[in-house]
């Protein structure tokens, strides 16, 4: 095959030269071209038609271990829309910031500061299954500002809660997983980017809050600080810290009225979250204690701490009890032995590092009208109660049924105003609903993007008033620690499915699998589970057993005795009407109100 005429010109192969030529650069040209729906960011213009925010912004989390990342956002429920400021204290070639459902780089959400070598660029992109980036067609993400200053490189902008963008998440009311990432060099196009290829990390936030303003603290408010004492904080990746604090000899009864967390400053990136417990009182006397909640060596008496005073998460503010109550703290029945908790995230494995952290409790001798109590819902810490293998979704209820709600509450009923969902790793859903009569009344708390790795209380919205005869259900296998007053003796009020019908479940899928010598009720339910043959009939017929078979109660008094009654194979509370939430007009989401 010839590929050139001998008779072939000079000043043809010249032609053909500059041609090709021309079109390499024509080539070249279109991969550097700006992308067209991102906003160049030298070329932003400030406009008056967008005001910016009350500065400081309320809220504000750390992103990053070395605290290289600040987030700060404020809210307006009014035009369903989220201010961010973002701070970058040491900008390379750009920055990503994302939401994902559980914290994946896959499918996510995302908006994007990159520079192409020459210009930088922001705009509204989205990862797909494998972690590749692309600039999305319909920008949700308004850039307002963007600017260097002393601390470092700012960018303030904002987007709706609800974008009708079927690539977008969709921003409610429960945890948000926030995924970042740092770019260390440029990028000629946004396509180039895959967030797998990148240094990335997640972090969790509470981001819609209540814009109820604080009640005013009292006149005769005085602290207590509860902090570790100076811990040296070990250079491991995950370490839970106990001490055990001692009120002083004698305290009167005094009410809590808040609380807040005390940070050693510098490490606000590393102290995750903080609980404070009051011990028994019937445990007269608790050994000190400053070391790992792990170590098996620490006193068993520490077992007896479990009952919630304070909680808190990074991110979370100031916990506000309502005027008219607050949490008794020393007097009669009361012990003077507290055991802090502080749960340190190392990633880094910095090694040194003192801290002091712990909960600052504001409280008064002046007695407010209500005391405050916590009941715990949801779902007995039982073997019981399983999810079986290989399941994709599978969901477990937890009653407070109306016979408990009639024996146990005051006829005028109780408030309820805060409240703290917990579950374990498997949890990714939990709602807890007030019912009566068989229709779902109310949701008191829902989350729907849980993590076991973010639990903390949260003040609801408006308070919750529940009549003896209602009850509230609980999704997952999970808990719920609610806030109410008036304090009742109402302690626990959790159920599980009765264990004789458990029983006839394993006999029943034994044979059922041609296994005819079941050890039905001779070994534990633990070891009955793991000897099952589980298959998708094995599952199913769980699910359907926890649905329809009888359960026992726990309606359990503060001295840990159930209330008198039968508790015993009680029937499974029926629920024939479900709730409905206002929706967003495009994707059917719940709306979220002030």
């Amino acid at each position: 095959m010839r590929i050139l005429n001998k008779h072939l010109r000079l000043q043809d192969v010249t032609i053909m030269y500059f041609t090709a030529l021309a079109a390499l650069m024509v080539i070249l040209v279109a991969s550097y071209q700006a992308p067209t729906n991102a906003v160049e960011v030298s070329s932003l213009k400030p406009k008056p038609s967008n005001p910016l925010p009350p500065l400081p912004m309320p809220f504000r989390v750390p992103l990053d271990p070395r605290g290289q990342l600040q987030l700060a956002w404020n809210i307006s429920y009014a035009n369903q829309e989220i201010y961010m400021e973002l701070r970058v204290a040491d900008l390379r070639h750009g920055v990503v910031l994302g939401m994902s459902d559980q914290g994946e780089l896959t499918n996510a959400d995302l908006v994007v500061l990159w520079d192409s070598g020459t210009k930088s660029y922001f705009g509204d992109a989205w990862s797909d299954s494998e972690g590749r980036v692309s600039l999305d067609s319909q920008q949700d993400y308004e850039l307002i500002e963007a600017e260097q200053r002393a601390e470092g490189f700012y960018l303030l902008f904002k987007r709706p809660f609800s974008t009708c963008d079927p690539r977008d998440y969709l921003i409610e009311e429960g945890t948000v997983h926030i995924i970042y990432g740092f770019l260390d060099q440029p990028l000629t196009s946004l396509e180039q980017l895959n967030l797998s290829r990148i240094h990335t990390g997640v972090q969790r936030v509470l981001m819609l809050r209540p814009d109820t303003p604080p009640p005013t603290l009292p006149p005769d408010v005085q602290t207590l600080d509860v902090v570790a004492p100076n811990v040296i904080i070990p250079n491991q990746e995950t370490t839970y810290w106990c001490f055990i604090h001692r009120l002083p000899e004698n305290m009167p009864k005094n009410h809590i009225v808040m609380y807040e967390s005390v940070i050693t400053p510098g490490n606000e990136a590393i102290v995750h979250h903080i609980e404070v417990f009051e011990c028994s009182p019937d445990v007269r006397e608790v050994p000190d204690y400053s070391g790992s909640c792990d170590d098996k060596m620490k006193p068993g008496k520490l077992n007896f701490c479990r009952h919630v005073l304070a909680a808190w998460a990074m991110g979370a503010e100031a916990f506000y009890y309502p005027p008219d109550a607050g949490l008794p703290m020393g007097g009669p029945g009361s012990s003077r032995f507290l055991r802090l908790e502080v749960h340190y995230h190392n990633p880094l494995i910095i090694s040194g590092r003192s801290d002091s952290s712990g909960i600052r409790l504001h409280y008064t001798p002046s007695l407010r009208r209500y005391d405050a109590g916590i009941m715990e819902l949801g779902l007995v810490y039982t073997p019981i109660m399983a999810v079986p293998p290989k399941q994709h979704t599978f969901y477990l209820s937890g009653y407070c049924t109306s016979k408990c709600t009639q024996t146990a509450l005051p006829p005028g009923g109780i408030h309820i105003f805060a409240s703290q969902l917990h579950t374990h790793l498997a949890g990714r859903g939990v709602r807890t609903v007030l019912v009566r009569g068989g229709k779902e009344l109310e949701i008191v708390q829902e989350d729907q993007h849980f993590s076991t790795h973010y639990q903390t209380i949260r003040v609801l919205r408006k308070i919750v008033n529940v009549l003896p005869g209602g009850f509230g259900i609980m999704e997952e296998m999970c808990v719920n620690y609610i806030h109410y007053y008036p304090r009742t003796q109402l302690e626990l009020c959790k159920s599980h499915v009765d264990p004789r019908y458990l029983q006839k479940y394993f006999n029943f899928i034994n044979r059922f699998h041609g296994n005819d010598q079941c050890v039905c009720g001779e070994v534990s339910v633990t070891e009955q589970y793991s000897q099952l043959q589980w298959d998708a009939f094995s599952g199913e017929v769980l699910d359907s057993l926890y649905n329809t078979a009888p359960i026992s109660m726990h309606c359990n008094q503060s001295t840990a005795r159930l209330f008198p009654g039968d508790w015993e194979k009680q029937p499974l509370p029926v629920v024939t009407s479900i709730l409905e939430k206002p929706r967003y007009p495009c994707e059917g989401a719940p709306l979220p109100t002030s």
